[in-house]
């Protein structure tokens, strides 16, 4: 008999609306849960800006503490924060890390990203489900017979000459960068890093804020895309830069204002990374490959295709002993990082680059944009998705197909993905042509058809 397991719980994380479906409470039992489950003796815990995560992370370690888990508490910080203390502080008896955050959720969801030893990920088949089955049968430990001690971290010293280590500071120019914070989680480490850098920063939306006064934090959406670009413009800026709610994805604008598809920053990081570690394996998703892998290949590169999503991606990455894996959707992977996704190094990589050849940003994407033009990630609600994914491959069944990740269907001028979400109810459709923006609109609108049909 299946055990029903709470709302919050995902294949990935936990992530759910407050107080309904996450409350101190619960997070007091997910505490004794992961102790139960992982047996760790020191794990690094932090939290993002939300109202609500002083108050889930300190249930949260008190449900560590009572089961003799010693915690390092970082408070407020990004995602990538407990990352590099997981893989960092590794020979300091660090066992893992909590994130009370829900990335670029509305404030009024809150969630939890895990991750054990050396920074691996804890998913639903890795734990997750593991965890919320003690909860539910009420399965979990006694108190230990000695708690755990908690350890407040203030400084943020390593992580930020950890992030230094990718760039020659002194080969930096003196770019003017617009930062658009969201609601303000990336603002410290933003100011921390500033005192190093010759940047001058126009900074957006910078005290951070937990009732979200400046809307969802998601980069992504138009609302928030046009608000960066006009900053870009009005400042004449060399490149404008976005992050997520707890800042592990970044986004990019070029000097004109112009959005760039994180589909470009893959090839473009993989080159860069290319050129520090020569004849190295660059992993990237099935969503859109042509221009990724082609760079890579004329790079000396090895181009690997694999799964979208974080965990598939990081697993992937240690068996191919992979230096760097992008996925489009703006999570960007290094081996350095303990295989796990940053939104600071990107940023860092592509000034770097800016720096080096004295170019600007719009001028290394603009021929691989007209070379493999896009149609971007377009999302929707279907009752069946199998059904149409099966429709669709019916449809183009003369073509390459490959299953990697949902269904992929190659013809010598267009291709195509798509694939149900991890983590919605969605079905996701992306296109990509080699430089015929006509042929690549027809077979979206094609597809979309078939989609709402």
């Amino acid at each position: 008999m299946s055990i029903e397991i709470p709302a919050c719980f995902k294949a990935y994380d936990i992530r759910g609306r407050v107080p309904d479906e996450l409350n101190p409470a619960l997070a007091h039992k997910i505490g004794r849960a992961f102790a139960k489950v992982f047996q760790p003796r020191k794990i690094a815990v932090g939290h993002d800006i939300r109202l609500s995560s002083p108050e889930l992370t300190e249930a949260l370690i008190a449900g560590l503490i009572e089961s003799g888990v010693d915690v390092l508490h970082l408070g407020l910080c990004g995602t990538e924060e407990i990352y590099h203390a997981a893989f960092s502080l590794e020979d300091k008896g660090v066992d893992g890390g909590i994130i009370i955050t829900a990335s670029h959720n509305p404030a009024d969801y809150n969630g939890m990203k895990f991750v054990t030893r050396g920074a691996r990920p804890v998913t639903g088949e890795a734990g997750l489900r593991e965890m919320a089955e003690l909860i539910v049968q009420d399965d979990l430990p006694g108190i230990a017979g000695q708690a755990g001690v908690v350890t407040k971290v203030s400084g943020k010293e390593s992580y930020i000459q950890h992030l230094l280590s990718y760039v020659d500071v002194e080969q930096l120019a003196p770019l003017k960068l617009v930062v658009n914070n969201g609601n303000g989680c990336a603002a410290p480490i933003v100011d921390l890093l500033e005192k190093s850098l010759p940047f001058t920063f126009i900074k957006a939306y910078h005290e951070p804020d937990g009732s979200f006064p400046n809307g969802v934090p998601n980069p992504l959406l138009p609302e928030k895309r046009d608000e960066t670009a006009r900053l870009v413009k009005e400042n004449d800026a060399d490149m404008g830069i976005a992050w997520d709610g707890d800042f592990d994805r970044c986004f990019f604008w070029d000097e004109k204002g112009n959005f760039i598809e994180g589909y470009y920053l893959v090839g473009l990081l993989g080159l860069e990374l290319l050129q520090q570690h020569p004849g190295s394996k660059i992993l990237h998703d099935p969503r859109l490959t042509w221009n990724t892998r082609e760079l890579i290949k004329d790079a000396g590169g090895i181009p690997v295709l694999a799964q979208t999503g974080h965990a598939f991606i990081k697993e992937r990455m240690r068996q191919e002993d992979a230096i760097y894996g992008g996925e489009m959707s703006a999570h960007h992977y290094f081996k350095s990082f303990g295989y796990c996704d940053s939104g600071m190094i990107p940023w860092l990589l592509v000034a770097s680059l800016l720096s080096r050849k004295k170019v600007s940003l719009s001028s290394l994407v603009a021929k691989r944009m007209a070379a493999y033009p896009v149609s971007g990630e377009i999302n929707n609600v279907v009752k069946d998705p199998d059904a149409v994914i099966a429709k669709i491959e019916e449809q183009f069944k003369d073509g390459e197909k490959d299953y990697t990740d949902g269904l992929s269907v190659s013809f010598p001028e267009f291709r195509f993905n798509v694939r149900k979400s991890n983590t919605e109810p969605l079905l996701r459709l992306n296109v990509e042509s080699r430089g015929d923006p006509a042929l690549l609109h027809e077979k979206t609108e094609e597809l979309l058809a078939i989609i709402k049909s």
